[in-house]
Formats: C-alpha cells, sequence, structure tokens
C-alpha cells in the first residue's frame, strides 16, 4: 500500500525544483476561437509554439491545466461512465521548453518524477519511440533496457498540431498493469487492451512542416509533454480504474448516501457518470459559463441533464446535484480557491436546473418508454425531437437511453426538424444583418479596402461615396429617390452596430437619411433611404443623429452598471449581452437568483454616485494583453485584434470596447433602474434610463402622481388610499354579512352514499359554497352554477368517492361553450351560453351518477 500522494501538487514541485515557472490553469473557454473549450495541456500555450508571440522570460514552465472533452470534435461524453478511463473533465499535467532543454533533460525529468518520486516499479515500466527516433532510443537505455524500448509509426508516435506548422517525433512511457488484470488478445505491447497503459506523452517538437509537407528542423527544438492526472493517480494508487482512485470516491460515496444503495463497480456506471459530470458542471459554472440553449451553456445543460437522467436511474426523483457540490469543493478547494468563492452561487445555479428539468422528465421517459414499446427499428426522430423541444431531452441524452436498448435513432429526421426550427427562428429574428453572406463583399474589399470609421472624434465627416448597394448587397451605380438601399463611405462618422450599442441613423447632406449602421465582412455600411438621386463616386457631408448623444449615455452608464454589479453582488457576476439605444439600456448578467428591491435600490445610488463624482473619461490604444493585465473586462464573444480600445471611467470602470461614450460621467445626468427581470436559468436582466429618457420618465411619473392625486381628491394619495382600504374592508364585511342573511339553500341526493349537489346559485362565491358542501358532509360530489353577465362561472369538488373534479368539469364545460380543468378534488371552468344550462345540469348529474354506479 502506497503512502497517499497528492500527485498534482508532487508534479508542480518536482518542475519548479527544476527551474521551471509553475503557471496556473488557464480558463476551460480558451482564447483560440477554433476550440469549444481547453482540451489539452498545449492549448493555453499554441500562441508561442506556432511564434505568434514571443517566449516568455523563462522558457520552461509546468502546468497542471483543467480541460473538458464533451463537444465538437473531441468529445468523450458518450463512454462516460461506461469505461475505465473516459472523462468530460480531467487535468493533464505538462512541462514545458520553449527553445531551451530538449529530448535529454526531457527524458531524464520524466524518468526520475516516474521512478523517484511515484516510485513505480521499474519492472513495470515501457517505453515506446518513433521508428526514426534513434536519439530518443539511445537515451532511453540509460535508463531502461532496449527490449522495453519499442519503435512506432506515424500514426502512434508523431505528432503535428495542423497539416502545417510546428511537429515532431513523440515518445510515451506505459505502466504494465499485468497480465493476471488483462489478459485478452490486445493485451500486448503495442495492442489496444488495457494492460500496458500510457501514462505519459513527451512531444519532441523537432520540425516545421510546409505547405508541401516536407520537414524542416527547427532552429529552436521545444518540449511539450502531458500526463493525464486522473490516469496517473490511478497508477499510483494500484486502481485499474480512474474512478475508484481518491479524485472521484469521494462523489460516489455522496451518491451511495443519497441512494442508500451500495456502488458495485460492474453495475454503477450511473455513478461514474454523476461523479464525472458534476467535475464539469461546477468548474464551468465556477468560470461564468450559464445554462444556455446553444454553445458552451449548452454543452453545460446536456451534461448535468444527463447526470439528472442517471440520477434518476437511481431512484432519485428530486434534485441531487446541488447536494454533491460541498463533497468535490472540499478535495478541490486546495489548488482552485475559485470554486470556494462561487460555492453558494454555482450550488443555486445547479438547483435552479434540476428543478426545471425534473418538472419534465417523468413525461418525458414515459413518452420515450411509450414509443420504445412501439419501434421495430429505428427510434422515432420526431418523437426524439419532441423530447428535445418539449420535454428538454437533449439528443445524446435520448441516443445514451437507446445505447442501453441497442436501438438505432432516426438522426436524419431529428436534424430535419432542428433545421426546420432554425429556419423559422431566423425568419422570426430581427438582427443586425451580420450572418449575411451572399452579396458583392468580396468585391468590394478587394477594390477598396475596409473604410475608416472617424466617428469617435467628430459626428460629421465629408467624403467620397465609394459604393452604393441594392437591398440585396449588390453593387448599383445609382439609387432614386424614395428607394432604399446601402452605401460605403469611405470616411464614416457612422458607428455600425457591435458590442451592444445599436447602429447610427442621420443624413447625407439632403440626400438620403440613414436609418441604420452595421458591419459586413468589415465594411461599414450604412442604410439609406434616398431623397434625391444617389451617384456612386459623388463626395457627401455625413452628418450623424443627434440621438447618438443618448446613446452614448446609456452606452457608458451600462459600463458604470456593469462594475457596481460585480462590486455589490460579487465576483461570479459576467456579463450575459447588452443593449443600448437612445431610448434605455438593458444589460443581461450571471446572477443565480432575482435581486431584491434593497439591492437594486443600492445599485441605482452606486451608479448615480459614480455619475456624480463626475469621472473623466479616458480611452487608449493598446495592446490586447497589455489591455487584460491593466484589468480591463473583457466580454466573451467579441472579437479583439491584437490591439484593442480601452475605456476607462478612473477606477470605476475599465472595459475593451469599441463603441462611443460620454467624455465625462456627468453627461449621464441621472440613472433610473425600471426593471429588473430573468432571461434564463442564472442569468438576469437589468433595464434602465439615462439623460433624456430618465427626465421623460419621472416627467411621467409626476404626471401619473398628480393624475392619482386628483382622483383620489387628495393631495396625500397614500393617506387617501389607506382611507379606501379600510372603507372596502367594512363593505366586503357587510357584503358577506348580507350573503349569509340570504344565502340560498343547496338541495342535494343522496346516492351510494355519496352526497350530490348539481345547482345553479345567483349570489355569492361559489367555491366557497363548495367548500361548505364538502365540509358538511363526509362524501361528496358537488358542481354549481352560477350566471355572471353574460358569463357561466362552473366549479366542482370532490371528496372521498370514485370521482374526479378535473374530469367531471371538462365534460360539462363544453356543452355551455367554455372549458377548464383542474384538480381530482377541485376543477374551475368558464363557459359563454347561458342558455344551455338546463342541459348542463341535466347532463352534470347523469354523468356523476353513472361514475358512482
Amino acid at each position: 500500500m502506497r503512502p497517499p500522494l497528492d500527485v498534482r501538487q508532487a508534479y508542480l514541485d518536482f518542475f519548479a525544483s527544476k527551474g521551471h515557472e509553475v503557471i496556473a490553469s488557464a480558463p476551460l473557454v480558451p482564447d483560440d476561437a477554433t476550440l469549444l473549450f481547453n482540451n489539452a495541456g498545449m492549448v493555453p500555450f499554441k500562441s508561442i509554439f506556432t511564434g505568434e508571440i514571443p517566449v516568455p522570460a523563462n522558457p520552461t514552465v509546468t502546468t497542471c491545466q483543467t480541460c473538458i472533452r464533451a463537444g465538437g470534435k473531441h468529445n468523450d461524453l458518450e463512454n462516460v461512465g461506461h469505461t475505465a478511463r473516459h472523462h468530460t473533465f480531467f487535468e493533464m499535467l505538462g512541462n514545458f521548453s520553449f527553445g531551451d532543454y530538449f529530448k535529454v533533460q526531457a527524458i531524464d525529468y520524466a524518468w526520475e518524477f516516474v521512478t523517484q518520486v511515484l516510485k513505480l516499479p521499474v519492472d513495470k515500466l515501457w517505453v515506446t519511440v518513433h521508428e526514426s527516433d534513434d536519439e530518443a532510443e539511445e537515451l532511453w537505455q540509460k535508463h531502461v533496457a532496449k527490449e522495453r524500448i519499442m519503435r512506432l509509426g506515424d500514426k502512434d508516435n508523431f505528432w503535428q498540431m495542423g497539416d502545417t506548422g510546428p511537429c515532431g517525433p513523440c515518445s510515451e512511457i506505459f505502466f504494465d498493469q499485468g497480465a493476471d488484470n488483462f489478459s485478452g488478445p490486445e493485451d500486448y505491447m503495442g495492442g489496444d487492451g488495457d494492460r500496458f497503459l500510457e501514462i505519459w506523452n513527451l512531444v519532441f517538437m523537432q520540425y516545421e512542416r510546409d505547405k508541401a509537407g516536407v520537414l524542416h528542423p527547427l532552429p529552436k527544438p521545444s518540449i511539450d509533454t502531458g500526463m493525464g492526472l486522473e490516469r496517473v493517480t490511478a497508477v499510483y494508487e494500484g486502481k485499474l480504474s480512474n474512478y475508484d482512485t481518491q479524485l472521484f470516491m469521494p462523489v460516489i460515496h455522496a451518491v451511495e448516501k443519497l441512494t442508500g444503495k451500495p456502488y458495485v463497480y460492474a453495475q454503477g456506471a450511473s455513478y461514474r457518470v454523476i461523479a464525472d459530470h458534476i467535475r464539469t458542471v461546477v468548474f464551468l459554472l465556477a468560470q461564468d459559463v450559464t445554462f444556455d440553449r446553444e454553445g458552451r451553456g449548452y454543452v453545460l445543460r446536456r451534461i448535468l441533464r444527463r447526470a439528472v437522467r442517471h440520477g434518476y436511474l437511481l431512484g432519485l426523483e428530486a434534485p441531487f446535484m446541488h447536494t454533491l457540490v460541498d463533497t468535490l469543493i472540499e478535495g478541490m478547494r486546495g489548488t482552485y480557491g475559485y470554486l470556494v468563492q462561487k460555492r453558494d452561487a454555482i450550488k443555486t445555479q445547479i438547483l435552479l436546473e434540476e428543478e426545471r428539468f425534473y418538472r419534465t422528465i417523468a413525461s418525458g421517459i414515459a413518452l420515450f418508454n411509450e414509443e420504445l414499446a412501439q419501434t421495430k427499428g429505428a427510434f422515432s426522430g420526431e418523437v426524439a425531437f419532441k423530447l428535445y423541444d418539449t420535454y428538454g431531452f437533449p439528443l445524446d441524452l435520448t441516443e445514451d437511453m437507446l445505447k442501453e436498448k441497442n436501438v438505432a435513432i432516426d438522426t436524419d429526421t431529428f436534424e430535419r426538424l432542428m433545421q426546420e426550427q432554425k429556419k423559422r427562428a431566423k425568419a422570426a429574428w430581427k438582427g443586425s444583418g451580420d450572418a449575411i453572406n451572399e452579396g458583392d463583399f468580396k468585391a468590394l474589399l478587394e477594390k477598396y479596402g475596409k473604410n475608416s470609421f472617424v466617428g469617435y472624434t467628430t459626428t460629421k465627416a465629408e467624403g467620397k461615396m465609394l459604393a452604393i448597394l441594392s437591398d440585396d448587397f449588390r453593387i448599383i451605380d445609382e439609387l432614386h429617390a424614395q428607394h432604399e438601399g446601402w452605401v460605403l463611405l469611405e470616411r464614416t462618422p457612422f458607428y455600425a452596430q457591435s458590442g451592444g450599442q445599436i447602429g447610427d441613423t442621420g443624413v447625407l447632406d439632403g440626400l438620403a437619411i440613414v436609418t441604420d449602421t452595421q458591419k459586413f465582412h468589415d465594411l461599414i455600411l450604412s442604410k439609406v433611404k434616398a431623397i434625391d438621386t444617389l451617384r456612386a463616386g459623388n463626395r457627401v457631408i455625413a452628418t450623424v443623429d443627434s440621438a447618438r448623444a443618448e446613446i452614448a449615455k446609456h452606452h457608458s452608464a451600462t459600463h458604470l452598471l456593469h462594475a457596481v454589479l460585480f462590486e455589490e453582488l460579487g465576483s461570479h457576476i459576467a456579463q450575459a449581452g447588452s443593449a443600448n439605444d437612445a431610448k434605455r439600456l438593458r444589460f443581461d448578467f450571471s446572477h443565480p437568483k432575482a435581486l431584491s428591491e434593497h439591492e437594486l435600490a443600492i445599485i441605482e445610488e452606486r451608479v448615480n454616485a459614480r455619475i456624480v463624482e463626475a469621472i473623466e473619461a479616458n480611452t487608449q490604444e493598446m495592446a490586447i494583453e497589455e489591455a487584460k493585465k491593466s484589468g480591463a473586462k473583457a466580454q466573451f464573444g467579441e472579437k479583439y485584434g491584437n490591439s484593442v480600445r480601452v475605456v476607462r471611467f478612473g477606477n470605476a470602470s475599465t472595459e475593451l470596447c469599441g463603441g462611443t461614450h460620454v467624455s465625462n460621467t456627468a453627461d449621464i445626468g441621472m440613472f433610473i433602474i425600471v426593471k429588473e427581470s430573468g432571461v434564463s436559468a442564472g442569468v438576469r436582466r437589468i433595464e434602465a434610463v439615462v439623460g433624456k429618457e430618465a427626465y421623460n420618465y419621472l416627467k411621467a411619473q409626476r404626471h401619473e402622481l398628480e393624475s392619482i392625486k386628483a382622483a383620489l381628491k387628495n393631495p396625500e394619495p397614500l393617506i387617501a388610499i389607506k382611507k379606501l382600504q379600510e372603507q372596502i374592508k367594512e363593505l366586503k364585511n357587510e357584503v358577506v354579512a348580507a350573503q349569509n342573511a340570504t344565502k340560498e339553500s343547496i338541495e342535494g341526493t343522496l346516492h351510494n352514499g355519496v352526497m350530490i349537489f348539481v345547482e345553479e346559485i345567483t349570489a355569492g362565491d361559489i367555491k366557497e359554497r363548495i367548500d361548505e358542501l364538502k365540509n358538511a358532509h363526509e362524501k361528496v360530489a358537488a358542481m354549481l352554477f352560477q350566471v355572471k353577465e353574460d358569463k357561466v362561472l362552473i366549479a366542482a369538488g370532490i371528496k372521498n368517492c370514485e370521482a374526479k373534479a378535473g374530469d367531471w368539469i371538462k365534460v360539462i364545460a363544453p356543452i355551455l361553450g367554455g372549458g377548464g380543468g383542474g384538480r381530482a378534488d377541485f376543477a374551475q371552468a368558464g363557459g359563454k351560453d347561458a342558455s344551455a344550462l338546463p342541459t348542463a345540469k341535466t347532463q352534470a348529474l347523469e354523468y356523476i351518477q353513472g361514475v358512482l354506479g
């Protein structure tokens, strides 16, 4: 039995002792736009390996990188829980040399760590090298007998980042798990069995591959290594499955306690799915990814719902994933302290999402089982889509359920229905036009290049109208009066919609009205309605509408609001969307619950305090890395170049932003929150007004208050309202007393031991009368009708008998031209045809007598 060891920390400490700088794990959401998540240890250093950014001062670093493989090309989701080593979330240990040490040290360090720190038995270790790498084989022979070194080809032992770029041979260390445990036909060194387990991959990045496929030696070769923490921990602890290690068993034990059932490995796939998925969910939420219907947020939702469904299989029919958060964080807090800070928000967001899914899971599984019973070939794609669209079952969850039954799914039909839904959504979307691809954009770019935006410093600019486009983005020579099209100005003061700020409007000196401005493929185009004929090549004076000033006020206020939310509510606050125009601002942000009136009052007060401070705006162009180091907030999803614009309001706010802003916070005037609401699970929205609109809002409020005073005939409306409330209370009591004094008697009949009441009453509350009848009798079936103006009110009540009020009322309400429903013990409905009341009463009596026998 080996002594307990924190393998993660031991690895980092070892390489720190060799002069490596210990680098914290990069975020799971990468800067690399080609990746959904960081899925390998080297991803954060890709720009260094490709030469896009300089080598750091210390060219040797070590990390433990958090990674996710659960979407896109790298997707291990369907295997999780069913194999010993697949995970959606994992940690990759790595040591890197950027043009510093090479094969000698890389091999020596690896051997020393494996044999001296982990103390793995030498007779269990094997090594592979590339078939052409004589140097590596010779270096390994210092440590390993030659017969334990195997040469393999490109498929196994050559690594490359892409079709071109840095690449090189690699060398892998394998651990023999023993013939006693694995004795299949593939369990030999180099086979596909599990006996010989790869634990460490050393990549010798020594070539550059050109477009012709030719390899050129790099002047300064580099090292990139990767060792999965979960896998090496299992080897160190002598476990045959990663899930049997200290990294997973605490969560599995917690699930055992929840279910009251012992974990048995052979039947424990659901336990392992939950233990894996809680890690992914917690880390993504901690890093400000929120549950959503698309993108990374949808991957997060799919993973949580898959875990919930496996809990359901274990008999957990109420939310439970949020209860596992503390157990997971307890084992991770030493390395990832931010999990502790965000613990409460994480638990709340998980609970909200669980509750949402649990409301539909039973109905969804019932529909699934009903269809499965009728399935003879492939499972219906239409039903799979209904499970997705109505019940919230991601497709891969349905596929997972079918996999257990060895049933395929009609994915073609599912995808067709999904595409049809997307087309409907697209047709209904009033967007910015960012998705427009068809048009003469390429010709414009080749002829003119990008046009320049001068609107930061002026709202009026003279210049040439380079091109005119029709409404469908085709180049035309001229645009006639009263027609609409687009213009490409050489120098434009009009801001193109982006970053939440609406596109500018304005005029072209009497020739056209500018109704919108958008950016298409880096071209700033303004939509126009011609007043007179427009001709390409003519010079024009472009003037931005005065509404720009109000837009800028709302945009700057959004920055202040973002900063205040972060300060007041916590570091979990992340922007999830925004919109700024001349009339209002809208800001969406990650937060687990609705804001209280007190919180909203404080936020409003703090933003106004920043406005009153009259803080000067400072804008700077700087390198993206320099901007991030300055503390500027960058918004996920925004595209930033190497040089970015940083907008700073003193110590109050610093953000990367290409929008237009006030020169001083005092220009904003006043900030008023008009609404707070929910957008989706874990995302809230604040709507507010500033400047002229804040004044208009207050003016409208004052007018409304004066109207209330006039209606109440009292300059003190609260006093008048209180008096009215007291009068209403007195009148209600008088009405109740009068009703009780003149209360109609309701005659009933006894049928098989049940008192049946089917009557029309002219006054009183029919629900209260139903309750009185139920309180007065042991067994009751009552349906009462009441005509009010041109409508018929219906109420039904059942007590201690074999009938359901909801079913009864669904039969009778249509006779009166209405509908309704309710519970088994009480239901309500409304009708429109009072003339049918005699028929309804007769059939109501016949129905209930038939049900009661």
